[in-house]
């Protein structure tokens, strides 16, 4: 079983053949965490993904971007009607290059942190120019599992995040990126998952095609098992008790 660490399902790219996705999901045996960014989002994954709970792991959030839009409130009591819908929280975070108001970025931050702590939910976290504020934050929180997603850290902050027992994932770029494949060779083995982060096209591989889970996710795997020296059926194995453990269903 592979795990498709964070992918925007519920994003408009994928209108008109979701029923599709899912199709292939299941044949390739691919589960996916699907992020939403707002509360448009979160009400669409609900819509399309209650019945599909065998292939698709539902994360709900609000997204840096959409901080100062966002009903913080109304996402709340959204949150707590479809408690038994939801796997996880994300992607949520803080970005350094917004034009939103980063105190409301942190604001929105620490409430989606504290619903993850109070219902036990993992995390997927959007770090970037911001990860150092991240890592100082997410120490005052007890959560299940932190994922640090799309990680484009320093070798400092990717050992501190390694300290700290967070995740981390790597996407497409891996096939083609020198940069990302030094910091996975760099990355605990326990402690790093992939993703496609679709629908993002990638101008370097995959003819900058949206991506799907179940076109690109094995580029990603076959990609991390070249650059570790072991099999893809190792780097398979390692990807699933990884995934499963960051999901909290080891």
């Amino acid at each position: 079983m592979l795990f498709d660490a964070h992918v925007h399902l519920t994003d408009r790219e994928y209108s008109g053949y979701v029923p599709h996705v899912i199709t292939s999901l299941r044949a390739m045996e691919i589960v996916a965490c699907s992020v939403t960014v707002d509360t448009e989002t979160t009400l669409r994954s609900f819509d399309l993904f209650d019945s599909c709970r065998d292939v698709v792991r539902q994360f709900v959030g609000i997204h840096p971007e959409a901080a100062a839009r966002d009903d913080l409130e109304k996402f709340k009591d959204i949150f707590q009607s479809h408690a038994q819908s939801i796997d996880g929280i994300g992607e949520i975070g803080l970005d350094g290059t917004y034009d939103v108001p980063y105190d409301r970025q942190k604001q929105v931050f620490n409430a989606m942190l504290a619903l993850a702590e109070s219902a036990g939910k993992p995390v997927s976290i959007h770090s970037r120019k911001a990860l150092d504020d991240v890592l100082d934050i997410l120490p005052s929180y007890k959560l299940k599992g932190v994922l640090l997603h799309w990680f484009a850290g320093s070798k400092k902050q990717l050992a501190r995040s390694m300290d700290m027992g967070l995740y981390v994932s790597y996407g497409p770029a891996l096939v083609y990126s020198d940069d990302k494949k030094v910091l996975l060779k760099n990355t605990d083995r326990e402690r790093f998952l992939v993703e496609t982060d679709g629908p993002v096209r990638y101008s370097r591989c995959f003819e900058s095609l949206p991506a799907i889970s179940s076109s690109f996710l094995v580029s990603v795997v076959a990609s991390s098992a070249r650059v570790l020296g072991i099999s893809y059926e190792d780097a398979v194995n390692l990807l699933e008790r990884n995934s499963k453990s960051y999901l909290g269903r080891a």
